[in-house]
């Protein structure tokens, strides 16, 4: 008896796996429901990185198609603050308009024999009693995720900072990123091209900036459609020298704060998740569809594999697209935090070092220079002009001790801990209490985020540096840059994954200076 099996929600997700478990198993019945009509598409560019692209044009070229036909492709990525233009090459990407790449993956769906009902919400799932398999790809506010109830262990995080998609008729040559300080403080955005008439413009600030502007008035509890148009028309004027006096474009527009997903359980009885249903990551790594798409291709093998037992197919599935998620999300939480701090890093930053430290926020500066070796040259010209030593040559003061370089040790001498390098050492002590311009207190970082206010309270200024050690390397960043950025301490970094991580953080501005352990330097 074939496969009957119903997909809700037809974005790029849930139309991928439609298409190809029908070409798959071609005498299953395939039925796509989704609540919107198949012209609405709310959002506008798709981003592909050309690394991620082989495994779905594998699977179905609808995507490598389209964006032949009727994409966009870059290589470099650009930021633009303070009157200057950075350029780092080496990141080859794709866009396509969101409308473009769904009309094509609906006609795709059509060829192999897909059923699509569009303009049909599915509000139980009771309704589906007569499907073999049910597919839940219906987003990140997921009503089938939600009907499954709390034991799939589903949570939501949500960022600090906020953002609204926006389009602009002012075409960027790719992947753009501007940075305005206002009166009320600091926008940024993400713009790239994704058709020959449109870019995305995506804005983002923190809340306090986004109340001071007055931003905070349009009622974003109403449906999907209406647009906030103070903000467009504030922007507008904003980033008016950027976009050469282009309007902006809106789309059921509208401020929000992002949310990170995490699922336990995709799957349910005979009901399974993909895509921003059960996971999110920030969109500046430009994944969410990618991983919907990648979760489709393991979830279409997997079923028609294991037809006769769904919960062999369902886990195998998770296993193994948990771990690969996981790591996205992992590397999506550096650039949200970025994200979340921007401002301070604009404040703090000439443009040159504000790029490094933008682009260095998940790869090391040694993968930098594979890519773009004449953009690292730069930075690293960039310090010399301003230090006149090479970063980690560069001396260090610590209170009353100069230091020769930017390389150190934290040893035991005689049972007390001693920050040592060339030029002297200094007395590290534990308490913020005994801290004197002749001691460098130790800190030690959390293993997670939640506990960084805690360690945030134990900065003094009377320190003549602060160590950090322990925690995470994200977690020591964090407190590292409060450190030198909130409070402005010297801040050194206990770091023993060699100088690569040393090099970056310093010439990056996240730490002063590195130590690395005791027993690392026997």
């Amino acid at each position: 008896m074939a496969l009957r099996v119903a997909c809700i929600g037809g974005g790029p997700g849930g139309l991928f796996f439609s298409t190809l478990f029908k070409q798959t198993v071609p005498d299953a019945e395939v039925v796509l429901f989704e609540r919107n009509q198949a012209t609405d598409a709310f959002g506008f560019g798709v981003v592909f990185s050309d690394a991620t692209l082989t495994r779905i044009n594998e699977a179905d070229p609808v995507v490598h198609d389209g964006l032949r036909d009727f994409g966009t492709h870059w290589d470099d990525i650009e930021v633009w603050l303070k009157g200057e233009h950075k350029s780092f090459s080496g990141n080859g990407m794709a866009a396509i308009y969101r409308k473009t790449l769904l009309q094509l993956m609906q006609e795709r769906a059509a060829e192999a024999g897909v059923e699509m009902r569009f303009g049909q919400y599915v509000p139980d799932l009771s309704q589906l009693a007569d499907f073999d398999v049910i597919v839940g790809a219906d987003g990140a506010n997921s009503s089938t995720r939600e009907q499954l109830g709390e034991s799939l262990g589903h949570t939501a995080e949500m960022a600090t900072a906020k953002f609204i998609w926006f389009g602009t008729s002012h075409i960027f040559k790719g992947m753009t990123f501007l940075h305005r300080k206002s009166e009320f403080g600091n926008f940024a955005v993400h713009g790239y091209p994704i058709s020959e008439g449109l870019s995305t413009f995506i804005v983002e600030t923190d809340e306090e900036t986004w109340r001071k502007a007055g931003l905070d008035e349009f009622d974003v509890s109403q449906p999907p459609g209406p647009s906030d148009l103070k903000t467009q028309r504030f922007l507008e004027k904003l980033f008016a020298e950027d976009i050469a006096g282009e309007p902006l474009v809106a789309n059921s527009s509208r401020w929000a704060n992002f949310r990170t997903r995490r699922t336990r359980s995709w799957h349910k009885g005979n009901v399974v998740l993909l895509g921003d249903a059960v996971h999110t990551a920030h969109f500046s790594v430009g994944s969410g569809t990618k991983m919907a798409m990648e979760d489709a291709i393991t979830l279409v093998r997997e079923i028609a594999a294991h037809q006769d037992n769904l919960e062999t197919a369902f886990t195998n599935y998770e296993t193994e697209r948990q771990p690969q998620v996981a790591k996205i999300q992992n590397q999506a939480r550096g650039g949200l935090s970025w994200w979340e701090h921007f401002g301070r890093y604009y404040d703090s930053f000439a443009p040159t070092q504000f790029t490094f430290h933008f682009f260095s926020r998940s790869i090391d500066i040694d993968k930098i220079r594979q890519r773009d070796a004449g953009f690292v040259d730069s930075v690293e010209e960039d310090w010399l002009s301003r230090h006149g030593h090479t970063p980690l040559e560069t001396p260090l003061d610590a209170g009353s001790v100069r230091f020769g370089g930017r390389l150190l040790s934290l040893t035991q001498q005689d049972g007390r801990a001693v920050l040592t390098g060339a030029g002297g050492s200094i007395a590290v002590v534990t308490d913020p209490a005994d801290a004197s311009s002749s001691t460098a207190l130790l800190l030690t970082a959390p293993d997670t985020e939640d506990g960084l206010t805690d360690a945030f309270d134990r900065l003094t200024s009377l320190a003549a540096a602060v160590v950090i050690q322990g925690g995470t390397p994200f977690t020591r960043i964090l407190l590292s840059e409060e450190a030198r950025l909130g409070h402005g301490l010297t801040s050194v970094i206990v770091d023993d994954r060699g100088p690569v991580s040393a090099l970056t953080l310093v010439l990056s501005g996240r730490a002063d200076a590195i130590a690395t352990t005791e027993a690392n330097n026997a």
